[in-house]
């Protein structure tokens, strides 16, 4: 897909990302992402829109939109470190176990990025635009469907992007913390929620991708956790941005 054109219908999910607006080389990617998707959804179901321009707003623009609420500060590669870095670094000692060992680039950075999780990632939102968003976070995909997964192992070596940990399992078996948590269009929502908010790590945030019909149905699920306000996703009148704060313990349980 054109790129200029993909540039073009994503700006108004992006607005001002302290002067730091994706740049040739994530259009790039974002370009041969919607390419590989296609051609996979050929063979299994991804995603039921098939027009590349409504690809690129429903899925790219709605998890981008959650990308820059969730690091305000558009975060630099993890070998560039300053201010632009300061939303991308998570304080020590917070609990977040590892998957596979100690992170790359924690003892260079002095500090390690926040761990995210992605549940029932499917094609990869929001939470591979939220590694192109920002590089330096440490982003696990889970997603128990094998092809779905094989699809998310290739579009991570198409894009070349790094630190990924593809999970073909359940959520509920995940014996880990992470320090934010994504939930966007899964089966089941209700019974989810409770499974999010327990990989999340005290002080750290889940961010559902929803309509608004869901809005008082996840506040019902998970009284315990602290809610923003909801934020309109651009260009929709039904589907909002919901980010909450784990305060204490495990909600859900």
């Amino acid at each position: 897909m054109d790129t200029a054109r993909i540039a073009e219908l994503l700006e108004p999910y992006l607005g001002p990302a302290n002067d730091q607006p994706l740049t040739t080389s994530d259009v790039e990617r974002i370009s041969t992402y919607i390419d590989i998707l296609q051609r996979w959804s050929i063979r299994i179901n991804l995603t039921a829109i098939r027009n590349p321009e409504q690809i690129v707003t429903r899925h790219f623009g709605e998890s981008l939109f959650a990308a820059r609420h969730l690091f305000p500060l558009r975060c630099s590669a993890p070998a560039v470190v300053g201010p632009a870095n300061a939303a991308c670094e998570r304080q020590p000692n917070r609990g977040t176990v590892d998957l596979e060992g100690p992170r790359p680039g924690a003892d260079r950075r002095g500090a390690l990025a926040p761990a995210v999780a992605d549940m029932g990632s499917g094609a990869g939102f929001p939470g591979i635009p939220l590694k192109l968003w920002a590089p330096p976070i440490h982003l696990t995909l889970i997603e128990a469907n094998y092809k779905k997964s094989a699809f998310l192992r290739e579009v991570s070596r198409a894009l070349t992007l790094t630190d990924i940990n593809i999970q073909t399992a359940r959520a509920e078996t995940l014996k880990v913390k992470f320090d934010v948590a994504t939930l966007r269009a899964v089966e089941r929502f209700e019974s989810m929620l409770p499974i999010a908010a327990r990989l999340v790590a005290p002080g750290g945030r889940l961010g559902l991708l929803i309509g608004t019909a869901q809005i008082l149905r996840a506040r019902s699920a998970l009284p315990m956790v602290v809610w923003s306000d909801p934020k309109l996703i651009p260009q929709s009148q039904s589907r909002v941005l919901l980010i909450g704060m784990i305060e204490q313990g495990e909600p859900g349980q």
